[in-house]
C-alpha cells in the first residue's frame, strides 16, 4: 500500500478521535495536560544529539525526579563502588537514552496518578510492557526501539484517565475482567460509549506523542488491523508487539493467560514472523529487567 494511502488512513483515525473529543462521549472526560517538564524534555530530545546539560537542568527541576534518577544510578544493577551524588553523574552512569526514559516515565506517572486497587501496580506493569516492547523492537529490522518503548508505556494509559474522570468506571473494570462473552472494550463501550483505547489515543495526541503511537494505541485491541493494508507497517507492528509484551508481563507477574493472547496471539506472532520458542526465550531474557522495575 502506498505511503500516501497509509497517511490517509491515519488522518481518518485522527479526525475520528478529534470529533470524539469535541462532541462525542469523550468530551466530558478530563484529559490532563502534558506536564511542562515533559514538554521541555520532548523539545530537548527532538534532535538526534540532545544537550546533556539541558537534560540535567530538566532532571534537576523536580527534587523527587532527581532523587529517582540518583536512586536508579546507585542501584545494584550498576554496581558502583562509590555512590553518585549529582544529577550529572547519574546521567553519565545511566546513559542519555535510559535517563530520558526514566524521566519520561516519572513525569507521566505523576501526571496520571492511579488511586484505585483495581489498577494496583498499573505503572509497574506498564513499565515492564514498555521494556518488553523495546526488546521486541530491537529484534525487528527497521523498527525504532524508542518508539516501541513509548507505545508500551502509554498503551493502556486511557484506564487511569477513565478511572479518574468517568463515573462507575471501577465497576466497569471489574465487569470487563470477569466477562467471557464479549471483549474488554465492548464492555467499556456498552457502559460508557467509549473505551480506554480511544481515550488513551486522545492522551497521546494531547501530549504530542508520535502519530504511529497514537494510532496503535487506538487500535491495540482491534487485531483486524493486522490485515488492513491501509495502515502502515509500523502501526501494525506496534499492535502485534503490544499483545506479545502483555503476554510476557502476565507470565512474569504470574497472572492468568490473557484471553486475547489465546485468540490473537498466533496472528501477532505471524505478523512479526516470531516463533513461540523466541517468546519463551524472551520470558527468561527479560526477567532481570522486569525484576528491576521498582517505581517511586
Amino acid at each position: 500500500m502506498p505511503i500516501a494511502a497509509n497517511r490517509l488512513k491515519n488522518e481518518q483515525l485522527v479526525q475520528a478521535l478529534d470529533l470524539a473529543r469535541r462532541s462525542g462521549p469523550v468530551r466530558d472526560i478530563v484529559i490532563p495536560p502534558c506536564p511542562e517538564l515533559l514538554v521541555q524534555l520532548q523539545d530537548a530530545t527532538a534532535t538526534h544529539d540532545p544537550d546533556p546539560q539541558a537534560i540535567a537542568r530538566i532532571a534537576s527541576a523536580d527534587v523527587a525526579m532527581a532523587a529517582a534518577l540518583l536512586r536508579q544510578a546507585n542501584s545494584p544493577l550498576y554496581g558502583l563502588q562509590q555512590p553518585v551524588t549529582g544529577v550529572g553523574q547519574a546521567l553519565n552512569v545511566l546513559g542519555m537514552k535510559p535517563s530520558v526514559k526514566l524521566l519520561s516515565g516519572f513525569l507521566t506517572r505523576h501526571a496520571l496518578q492511579v488511586h484505585s486497587p483495581l489498577l494496583a501496580h498499573f505503572w509497574e506493569s506498564s513499565t515492564r510492557r514498555a521494556i518488553a516492547c523495546e526488546h521486541i523492537g530491537q529484534q525487528l529490522y527497521g523498527m525504532d526501539p524508542g518508539l516501541s518503548y513509548t507505545f508500551g508505556l502509554f498503551c493502556h494509559v486511557g484506564m487511569p484517565v477513565m478511572m479518574a474522570g468517568v463515573k462507575g468506571y471501577g465497576g466497569t473494570l471489574t465487569e470487563a475482567m470477569a466477562r467471557q462473552d464479549r471483549s474488554f472494550t465492548q464492555t467499556e463501550n456498552a457502559n460508557h460509549r467509549t473505551d480506554h483505547a480511544v481515550v488513551g489515543a486522545i492522551v497521546a495526541r494531547t501530549w504530542r506523542l508520535p502519530l504511529p503511537v497514537a494510532v496503535a494505541i487506538r487500535l491495540h485491541h482491534d487485531f483486524t488491523c493486522l490485515s488492513d493494508s491501509g495502515l502502515g507497517d509500523t502501526e501494525r507492528r506496534l499492535v502485534a508487539m503490544g499483545l506479545i509484551a502483555d503476554h510476557l508481563v502476565h507470565q512474569h507477574e504470574g497472572l492468568p493467560p490473557l484471553r486475547e493472547w489465546q485468540r490473537h496471539g498466533p496472528a501477532c506472532l505471524a505478523y512479526l514472523q516470531v516463533s513461540e520458542d523466541e517468546v519463551n526465550h524472551w520470558i527468561d531474557e527479560l526477567h532481570p529487567a522486569f525484576e528491576a522495575v521498582v517505581l517511586a
